[in-house]
């Protein structure tokens, strides 16, 4: 059997401009999930590392920054694992590479008669590990954008004899009108027809997994989410590739690293009795690494009211990030109306009609315009029965 743990996109470095003061800290958590599967690679014994592309966020990273990651792979080393990565579409291999800066492998201790860390290049193309009985390819361009296909030369025929062939690319499968102006694609048909036992895919943040032909491929996402909108990452996969009475079977299986959960949940705003009840409510789930998508749902009482933005504020040191989201509707008038010859008759029957108008529509416009009379009416209902009302 041999075993691979797989991982791409941990996009060390990352400068996160949109995170304010939390950057730092964001970066730190992406590095303790780089860090993570390293543990997870020695306690499994595994064979081999697979990092598909962009270990590093850019080119420009600060020689600590490079040898802070030298360090994790030393560990992988010291344990006789071996590391094999290809570089990305953010650390591509162009004349500024990071892998043309720094020999990463002499920096983990790896050395130059051993294959404990290797870096594919245009011109180490493929690694053979006889130790593993296994073959490694990928085909690297020394520009971002692929001028063709990187599997239309991989094919398992021109490499050294070896049981398990694995194939590497940083890039997309082809999905029509959506990956058109990737940098780098490829079709299931061209995974199909390379026959090799396990293609070990970056780029995409969300881990999955398919069959091509013979051909088992999978994306092992993010280790920990680059954006806090990710939330089909945080894992890495684990792959066991064995064979008995001349089949072979590839089990893929999904392991956490990171730690950034994700939650949403809708609220019905009429279990809600005022701004603090709902702030209380929301408290009570603190976890600095939980991001919470929280909506508010139903029909709104005339007294309720909230501010979401000021709810978010409140509640912002409680989650790793909080987002609240207001999308209740206002009643409309319950019981008999107030006569037609008086204000308050005449506004209620304006703007209820005109809201059953748009309301009979289909259009986004109309029903977001709908919402907003609704609210109208309600500010409108508080006010004529001398309420105060805040805008």
């Amino acid at each position: 059997m041999l075993r691979l743990l797989h991982t791409a996109d941990v996009h060390l470095g990352a400068r996160h401009d949109d995170l304010g003061e939390a950057a730092a800290a964001q970066r730190e958590r992406q590095f303790a999930a780089f860090k993570a599967t390293v543990d997870l690679a020695i306690s499994e014994k595994v064979d081999i590392l697979l990092i598909a592309g962009d270990l590093f966020d850019s080119n420009t990273q600060p020689r600590r920054s490079v040898e802070r990651v030298a360090g994790e792979l030393k560990r992988l080393v010291a344990a006789r694992v071996r590391t094999v990565i290809i570089p990305g579409t953010h650390d591509c291999y162009d004349r500024a590479s990071i892998y043309r800066a720094y020999d990463l492998a002499t920096l983990a201790g790896s050395e130059a008669d051993d294959d404990l860390v290797t870096v594919l290049t245009p011109s180490v193309p493929s690694i053979h590990l006889s130790a593993c009985d296994a073959t490694v390819q990928a085909t690297i361009f020394p520009t971002k954008r692929a001028p063709y296909s990187p599997l239309r030369d991989l094919r398992i025929a021109e490499q050294p004899a070896a049981g398990w062939n694995i194939g590497m690319v940083h890039g997309s499968i082809s999905i029509p009108d959506r990956t058109d102006r990737d940098e780098v694609v490829v079709t299931k048909e061209e995974i199909a027809a390379t026959g090799l036992d396990y293609l070990a895919l970056g780029h995409w943040h969300s881990a999955q997994q398919g069959r091509a032909g013979t051909t088992a491929y999978a994306y092992s996402g993010a280790p920990e989410p680059v954006a806090v909108n990710q939330d089909g990452a945080g894992k890495v996969l684990l792959v066991e590739l064995d064979e008995a009475a001349g089949t072979k079977k590839v089990r893929i299986t999904e392991r956490t690293v990171g730690k950034t959960r994700f939650d949403k949940l809708d609220l019905d705003v009429a279990t809600i009795g005022s701004q603090a009840d709902l702030l209380t409510a929301l408290s009570a789930r603190a976890d600095p690494d939980l991001v919470f998508d929280v909506r508010l749902t139903g029909v709104r009482p005339d007294e309720l009211d909230i501010d979401a933005n000021e709810v978010e504020e409140q509640l912002k040191g409680s989650f790793l990030r909080v987002r609240v989201r207001d999308v209740a509707m206002a009643a409309l008038t319950d019981g008999a109306l107030p006569s037609p010859d008086t204000i308050s008759g005449a506004f209620i029957r304006n703007v209820e009609a005109r809201v059953a108008e748009l309301e009979a529509g289909s259009s986004e416009a109309s029903m977001a315009e709908a919402a907003e009379l609704r609210d109208v009416l309600r500010l409108g209902r508080l006010l004529l029965a001398g309420h105060e009302v805040t805008l």
